[in-house]
């Protein structure tokens, strides 16, 4: 099995009115349940947007923010273990239903130590 990053910015959710995001929390939840019971999901979550990352060096140092080229991480994402990237795809269309917003999905490289 792959694992695979599916993934979207916080901002593909600002079309939708206040007063909807519980029903759209609800199905979020219903996929990821449905995930966990298919024995795909790894783990999933947003990310805090109210904190700074920080870089931190391999002395210790810490600074605040992150590599200059990279762009903005924000938003919701969900790591899923498929055995195929077809089936990656099925379950980030199910996401973007829930969410009702395009998901990236990223394929992570193979890691022996995980079994992949």
């Amino acid at each position: 099995m792959t694992r695979y990053l599916i993934s979207f910015p916080s901002g593909a959710m600002d079309h939708i009115p206040a007063e909807e995001l519980p029903a759209v929390g609800d199905a979020a939840h219903a996929v990821v349940q449905e995930a966990m019971d298919a024995g795909v999901l790894v783990f999933g979550g947003g990310l805090a947007e109210n904190v700074d990352p920080v870089m931190v060096a391999g002395d210790g140092t810490i600074t605040t923010g992150t590599y200059p080229q990279t762009r903005e991480l924000d938003g919701g994402f969900t790591v899923l273990d498929t055995p195929t990237r077809e089936a990656a795809v099925e379950w980030a269309a199910k996401i973007a239903a829930a969410c009702r917003c395009p998901q990236e999905v990223r394929e992570f490289g193979p890691d022996s130590a995980v079994g992949n």
